[in-house]
């Protein structure tokens, strides 16, 4: 009985090891807390890009919507340019259309001309390609470093942990688990940064490559309509003019001679 009260008595007397991510940071010293800032830095610039390019690219597919119902009822493409929001994507393809348009009614040779409005529409897409894509090598590179700047924070609260050991002369094993699994928080945290990072990557790229291909079927039924003189449109308008057209026409008796009127 007397043993068992010594034993209490001295282990309340020892002084308790705390672990926890604040120690494992205050191992690590101020290295450890610039990389945890480095990586806070990375997550918050991540999800900012994510929400900010997904809104952007939301926008532009609402705004295909407009193109798809009302800009080839136009009998124009200036009129149909004023259904269209202005600094939109599919505002910035006709009026760079326009532009082309006119500078290729002055070329004499219709191979020229026609390379011409093809380079220009194309330029045109790059163009928006290129602001789509913004921000997302962002991404690539935190999805691809987050890990190994965990990795580093684990290293150095590792290696502080093992020179705190040395120099306190013990080695048993709760001096040393302690400290080493600490510091494989930093680890963890990296993964954490990465992982969403690389999904939300991958999953905007998809989006633009969605947009891109409806912009380059876009482009191309300007150009058609442009070198036609107006005579091409999309074949969902004339899809959509057909039941019209048959409404139109008179009815008609059996053998294609039109009813007497009464």
């Amino acid at each position: 009985m007397l043993i068992n009260i010594l034993a209490a008595a001295g282990d309340a007397a020892a002084p308790a090891t705390e672990f926890g991510f604040v120690q494992a940071l205050e191992e690590g010293g101020p290295v450890a807390w610039a990389i945890l800032t480095i990586m806070i830095i990375m997550s918050v610039g991540s999800f900012y890009i994510l929400i900010t390019k997904f809104m952007e690219q939301k926008k532009i597919l609402n705004q295909y919507k407009a193109v798809r119902q009302g800009f080839w009822r136009a009998n124009t493409l200036s009129e149909g340019a004023g259904k269209l929001e202005k600094n939109s994507a599919w505002r910035q393809l006709v009026d760079d259309s326009l532009k082309a348009q006119a500078e290729h009614d002055k070329m004499p040779n219709s191979l020229e001309a026609h390379d011409w409005l093809h380079g220009s529409l194309g330029r045109s897409e790059d163009s928006i390609t290129s602001k789509l894509n913004g921000g997302l090598s962002f991404l690539a590179t935190v999805g691809a470093t987050a890990p190994f700047v965990g990795l580093l924070g684990t290293v150095i609260g590792i290696y502080r942990a093992l020179i705190n050991i040395g120099m306190s002369g013990s080695a048993s094993i709760d001096k040393v688990a302690g400290p080493v699994g600490e510091a494989l928080i930093m680890t963890a945290i990296g993964l954490l940064v990465a992982v969403p990072a690389v999904f939300a990557y991958n999953w905007l790229q998809a989006r633009n490559k969605k947009i891109g291909e409806l912009m380059s079927a876009f482009s191309t039924d300007l150009q058609a309509y442009i070198t036609s003189n107006g005579a091409v449109k999309p074949a969902v308008t004339v899809a959509a003019a057909k039941p019209a057209a048959a409404a139109a026409k008179p009815a008609t008796t059996t053998g294609g001679v039109p009813p007497k009127k009464a």
